[in-house]
């Protein structure tokens, strides 16, 4: 009889390029790109870069040409090098000898290599975990993809790679975008004047810049590496003082010339399911990610430090606004609202929270509004603003699956995704959202393209909507719609904020707005942090402990491959990064919340020092120097508060505390560094407030803490002085 039999495993063969960069002469690479740098001298910035990419792609191919290699894929783990597989070769032949023979000497150099091959194996794995870990050192994105894809592979890679599924790809970037101007009016060009403003916040020209100020632009960049780039990033940046010259150059040059070469205008967009739970055969599904070339993302630093001086000298900026300005954070604009929230539900009223959603908020400014409103409102002439229309004009973009890329596609609208000026960029076209919202007299605050409009509600009128939060909505609807962006009604929430008495003598249960009836939720997630009608943030630790303990299940798994000071960073990144998030709004939460960041911090240092469930732990704190929950809460409310006072955090915290009002102006007077500390009615309300909080904790300090001093001394002595208070 014939069985039919049938191989169940087959390894998969295909053919990879890749460059032996291991293999380079360093020295020789340096000399070749001096070479290059300043031999040739052109008029046009055009060719200055056409000459950057091919001399560096052709000093690159000769260095470390494109190989080719047929391999073998299976699933052994990353860190099984040549030399493991060796020796693992060689411990199958010692196994065969000794079960052959069955002599005791075989045996026993069987065991001997096979110890020696578990310790190298070990030594290995350790090795490759550590080099993962230093190597996405100061970027918690990166460094939390590495280790997720350690922990748990992703099962799902793109299947179709063909130019026909880039292309649908493309289509459904495009067409989304242009469903959404379908929809909205159309913007009647209008021409920009470019010339000169007599005005004394003009901006006209950008500052040419050195070679030292381009090296040290580069050195601080992340390395990330471009398809389009000519030269690996690690590789740029380790020859920088070669190149430099070159590069400079070609900054130099288009900000004189007020033009930036097409092949910078060029980007590569990568398509990412938005969760990996999601269907992967819905386009819908996918978040498109863009990818330019390094030295574009080099030249708009030069020019978006200029523009951010211009912003910061004039006072351009929304005082609202806190995305993508320095000193300002989700952390900060959070503070202030949850401030004004406590304070007015202290005062014995509700307040009204809308979250305003957008759809493809950067992907739908109009360029000539843009253009505009750099002009008029921003100051912007002559050169610079030639400069942005340059930089704005005749963009293109394509989708990359693999070996394969769709069609190029010419970008009439947006601002560049993935870009270093296009955040600023956004921000400047909703500067006048501010001024109509500060019209109706309602409160706001934003970041980046999330709005948040909270307004007090009537006290003795729970059940009506306020006349003046109605038109003010009206109104920045007809804003949106003239500005070719579009409100996601569908995403928008609303909750009632207050006490549970005054959340419930409410009869208000939903709103209508944008001609759509929106209940209120019990729940919303601003910024990050969950927040409920009575700002208890009950939901908000629950899910922060689900996350947590699912982290912290990863990094055990990895602990026995991880070196002290590697597990550490890991657990700084994955868990005390999460514990520290926006913990200045956890002030005055239950006990029980308490209590389970608490479980979270000590099971973490558990992990860490690998100790049992039932050890005592306190010990171990404090041989970490780790502050227990409570003090990491006061220690930020404190730096908050040492900000305010010091002039380095946003106007809008600063203002909420004031000196005490019979503080002496003298150098010797230690009362001169007390606040003025507001008076409150409710402990589970006003008391929480950052502006009540804050005075209470900074005049509980000793005085040589309150004294004025630098803020890296000032956080020393402050974890000193809490660290004693806790153990």
């Amino acid at each position: 009889m014939t069985l039919p039999l049938t191989k169940t495993y087959m390894q998969t063969k295909r053919q990879i390029q890749f460059r032996s960069l291991k293999t380079i002469d360093l020295t020789l690479f340096n000399q070749d790109i001096q070479d290059i740098s300043l031999t040739t001298k052109f008029t046009s910035v055009n060719d200055y870069v056409n000459h950057y990419n091919s001399s560096l792609r052709s000093i690159l191919d000769t260095h470390a040409p494109v190989k080719t290699r047929t391999v073998t894929f299976s699933r052994s783990a990353p860190w099984f090098t040549s030399e493991l597989r060796t020796m693992k070769t060689a411990g199958r032949a010692l196994e065969r000898q000794f079960i052959s023979s069955g002599l005791l000497v075989h045996k026993q150099a069987y065991r001997k290599h096979q110890k020696t091959y578990s310790k190298a194996l070990t030594a290995a794995r350790s090795h490759y975990f550590s080099l993962k870990i230093s190597n996405s050192r100061g970027n918690s994105k990166q460094l939390f993809s590495d280790i997720n894809s350690l922990v748990k592979p992703s099962t799902y890679t793109h299947a179709d790679t063909s130019i026909d599924h880039c292309n649908r790809f493309m289509d459904f970037f495009i067409n989304k975008v242009a469903s959404i101007q379908s929809a909205l009016p159309v913007i009647a060009e209008s021409q920009v004047d470019i010339t000169l403003l007599m005005q004394s916040n003009t901006f006209s020209a950008f500052s040419v810049v050195t070679q030292s100020d381009v090296e040290k632009i580069v050195k601080s960049m992340k390395t990330s590496t471009c398809v389009l780039d000519p030269l690996p990033t690690a590789l740029l940046k380790s020859n920088i003082t070669a190149i430099c010259p070159l590069i400079t150059t070609i900054i130099n040059q288009s900000l004189r010339a007020s033009q930036v070469p097409p092949s910078l205008k060029t980007a590569v967009i990568h398509p990412y399911l938005k969760k990996p739970s999601l269907d992967p055969n819905i386009l819908a599904h996918y978040r498109p990610v863009s990818n330019l070339p390094f030295i574009s993302k080099v030249l708009e630093k030069v020019v978006a430090a200029q523009l951010h001086q211009h912003l910061h000298i004039h006072n351009f900026y929304e005082k609202f606004q806190s995305g993508f300005r320095s000193a300002h954070s989700t952390e900060t604009a959070l503070v202030r609202v949850m401030n004004d929230l406590l304070m007015t539900a202290d005062q014995g009223s509700p307040s009204l929270l809308l979250l305003l959603d957008l759809s493809a908020a950067f992907d739908t400014v109009n360029h000539t509004i843009l253009l505009n409103r750099l002009q008029s409102e921003i100051g912007l002439s002559g050169t610079a603003l030639k400069w942005f229309h340059s930089y704005l004009t005749n963009r293109t973009e394509y989708v990359s699956l693999g070996q394969s890329k769709s069609s190029t596609h010419t970008v009439t609208c947006g601002v560049p995704q993935g870009s270093v000026l296009g955040p600023t960029l956004f921000t400047i076209y909703m500067l006048p959202l501010g001024h109509i919202i500060n019209k109706h007299k309602v409160s706001f605050h934003c970041y980046a393209d999330d709005t948040q409009l909270y307004m007090k509600m009537d006290s003795t009128s729970p059940t009506v909507l306020p006349s003046s939060l109605q038109l003010c909505l009206e109104e920045i609807k007809a804003w949106m719609t003239a500005n070719s962006l579009q409100l996601n009604s569908n995403k928008t929430d609303v909750i009632l904020l207050g006490t549970p008495h005054q959340t419930q003598s409410s009869n208000l249960s939903s709103i209508s707005i944008f001609g759509l009836n929106i209940p209120f939720s019990t729940t919303v997630t601003n910024l990050g942090v969950r927040i409920d009608s009575n700002l208890t943030f009950n939901s908000h630790i629950r899910h922060l402990s689900k996350v947590s303990f699912l982290h912290l299940k990863n990094i055990a798994r990895l602990r026995p491959s991880l070196s002290q000071p590697d597990a550490e960073r890991l657990i700084h990144a994955f868990i005390s990064s999460r514990l520290d998030y926006c913990n200045a709004l956890l002030f005055g939460t239950s006990g029980k919340n308490l209590q389970k960041l608490q479980h979270i911090q000590n099971c973490a240092a558990r992990v860490l020092m690998r100790r049992r469930k039932y050890d005592h732990i306190t010990s171990v704190l404090n041989s970490l120097h780790w502050l227990p929950i409570k003090h990491r809460i006061h220690y930020k409310l404190c730096l908050l508060t040492y900000q305010c006072i010091h002039g380095a955090a946003p106007a809008y915290l600063s203002e909420l505390l004031s000196l005490h009002a019979t503080s002496r102006r003298l150098r010797s007077s230690t009362s001169f560094y007390c606040l003025h500390q507001p008076k409150t009615k409710l402990a589970t309300m006003g008391d929480r407030a950052f502006q009540a909080v804050a005075p209470r904790l900074w005049n509980a300090l000793p005085e040589s803490l309150r004294a004025p001093q630098g803020v890296e001394a000032f956080k020393k002595g402050l974890k000193t002085h809490l660290f004693k208070q806790a153990f």
